[in-house]
């Protein structure tokens, strides 16, 4: 199958491409809906809490553990994701759903009793460890449990989530922190996953168990918990030369991670992302460049302010237009047709990503005058465009790099790993170059900027090498 097949899309005398009708109509729905609610509750999370802390702080106490927040969430999510296949090998699509949402549920309402800090930090834990597991079944289900003509547009579905959840997280959070009632946001979570949950039953299929599964990688989920943990940690350590060594050390941790792997028969990742000459690892990290970019956004708020002398809450909003620019615009380019299309989508993605982050930081100016400050949004928009452009059809090319359907789904399940990880890297290196700005919020914003253009911008490279090496849906998915 060609990559315009990947898309869902053909050309010539062949079939017209799947619809969002078709995907969204009756047959699909339930396959296509709750897995995608799955993905927006932790994206959510993912900042829903830092908007809600301060007031919580005020009510329980524990200033001194404000920063595990974030990073106990995290670690817990990128735990569950590498967890995923896993889970399905012995579980079927409704049992690991519920214990997904279950958990979920569990931590949300363990953070709306929390009498003090350490309870709250471990039901965050406990939301971390039920949103991972439904971030990987998400993508797990796009390849499992819809025909691959449709696996463009569920790929597209399911990472808008990511943007969509960006948006409403902090804006959702900071409505009931404005209130007063932060807890009530954690039991309207929880009520949101008791939802799904009772759902779950009626809309998705039983399926076959897998089986035993092969063995939990124990040594490469220590070497991944140990690199969030110090990416995470990185992100709050005061002064730019900390920031660095955290990242440095999370670095070498990933590079350990990569070594054992290589070598090793328990992996996370599927055997044929080692093998020389797989388009794999050219993909996952091509996806991971687009997602380190978005951890912009944690810090598009402050520069709004600071700079454009912004209220908090319109800046609060301004950063979501990355995320909502990559929401839109994968919508639209999932129905991308031919080959040649979308492997020019694959590269024009990250281009565009870095040329819009490039461009923005030599629009920054102290005291910007409200013209240019509105300037910003269409700008910041079309550097989300650019991952919208490319990301589903990278997902799709992971999911088709192997019929076999363990190894398929691993690769799927993958995506949401490598995706909650690139999101800490990113959110760490975006702090260490606000630090390195000092005193001047000028020079952090136009080192952020610049800083992830020429990062992001890595991702044409790794596109194209994806491309060469056969980045496409295999003969037997036809």
């Amino acid at each position: 199958m060609t990559a315009s097949d990947s898309a869902g899309v053909t050309t010539g005398d062949n079939p017209a491409p799947a619809s969002w009708r078709e995907l969204l109509g009756p047959e699909h729905a339930g396959a296509a809906i709750v897995p995608a609610v799955g993905v927006l509750v932790g994206a959510i999370n993912i900042y829903l809490a830092s908007s809600l802390l301060p007031t919580a702080v005020a009510d329980i106490g524990g200033a001194g553990f404000y920063a595990w927040n974030m990073t106990i969430y995290l670690v817990a999510m990128v735990i569950a994701t590498m967890l995923v296949s896993r889970l399905l090998a012995r579980w079927d699509d409704v049992g690991a759903y519920l214990l997904g949402f279950g958990v979920f549920l569990l931590g949300s309402l363990t953070c709306a009793v929390s009498p003090e800090m350490p309870v709250l930090l471990a039901g965050r834990g406990a939301q971390g460890l039920g949103a991972g597991l439904l971030s990987g079944l998400g993508f797990a289900a796009v390849r499992s449990a819809l025909p691959p003509r449709l696996w463009a547009r569920g790929n597209a579905l399911m990472s808008a989530m990511y943007g969509v959840g960006n948006f409403v997280g902090p804006a959702l959070g900071g409505l009931f922190a404005q209130f007063g009632g932060w807890r009530l946001a954690f039991v309207m979570m929880a009520v949101i996953a008791g939802v799904c949950g009772l759902l779950v039953p009626r809309v998705l299929s039983r399926g076959d168990r897998g089986g035993a599964g092969a063995p939990v990688p124990v040594l490469s989920l220590l070497l991944v918990t140990a690199a969030t943990a110090a990416v995470s940690v990185a992100g709050v350590l005061p002064g730019a030369a900390a920031m660095a060594a955290g990242i440095a050390v999370a670095l070498l941790l990933m590079l350990a991670f990569v070594a054992h792997e290589r070598r090793s028969e328990r992996r996370v990742f599927p055997a044929a992302t080692y093998r020389p000459g797989s388009a794999l690892k050219w993909l996952y990290l091509t996806l991971a460049l687009l997602a380190f970019g978005v951890a912009v956004e944690s810090f598009l708020p402050l520069f709004g302010q600071r700079l454009g002398g912004l209220t908090p809450a319109v800046a609060g909003f301004f950063g979501a237009v990355v995320s909502l620019g990559w929401s839109a615009t994968q919508l639209v380019s999932s129905s991308a047709a031919g080959e040649r299309t979308i492997g020019r989508l694959r590269v024009a993605g990250p281009l565009l990503l870095a040329l819009g982050f490039l461009l923005q930081g030599l629009l920054q100016r102290q005291d910007a005058p409200g013209w240019l400050v509105l300037l910003w949004v269409p700008v910041l928009c079309a550097a989300g465009a650019g991952v919208g452009l490319a990301y589903p059809h990278l997902a799709v090319a992971v999911m088709a790099d192997t019929p076999d359907p363990e190894e398929g789904g691993r690769a799927a399940a993958a995506i949401a790993t490598v995706t909650s990880l690139s999101i800490a890297f990113g959110t760490a290196t975006a702090g260490a170059l606000v630090n390195l700005g000092g005193s001047s919020m000028l020079d952090a914003a136009r080192y952020v900027l610049f800083g992830f253009a020429i990062i992001c911008s890595i991702g044409a490279l790794t596109a194209r090498a994806a491309g060469r090496t056969g980045g496409r849906l295999s003969p037997e998915l036809r």
